[in-house]
């Protein structure tokens, strides 16, 4: 397995438990019902069990205006750093082809 530097990037989840959620100084609750979800969708989210899907990235870019791009590049960025330490790669070979 690959190692690569020790930045590890965070689980959408833990930004918005450790971040959002106390700046918003709402409950888990009432956040969940502002996004149209159940309470228990969101403690998964919160507790880093599941991903954000595009789905979910919509609802919360619209409610934090940061758009949803913003959400599905931190789980882009998460679940790839979490690939490259899972996947061997050692026995594939670079192959030399043209792609632009």
């Amino acid at each position: 397995m690959q190692k690569h530097a020790s930045f590890s990037p965070l689980h959408p989840g833990e930004i918005l438990r450790e971040d959002i959620l106390p700046a918003l100084g709402m409950s888990k609750t009432k956040l969940a019902e502002s996004l149209g979800i159940s309470r228990q969708t969101l403690y998964d989210i919160l507790g880093e069990r599941v991903s954000i899907t595009p789905q979910m990235a919509l609802r919360l870019g619209k409610a934090f205006g940061n758009g949803a791009r913003f959400w599905i590049n931190l789980q882009n960025a998460f679940d790839l750093h979490k690939a490259t330490e899972e996947v061997d790669l050692s026995a594939i070979p670079a192959l030399a082809a043209a792609i632009s």
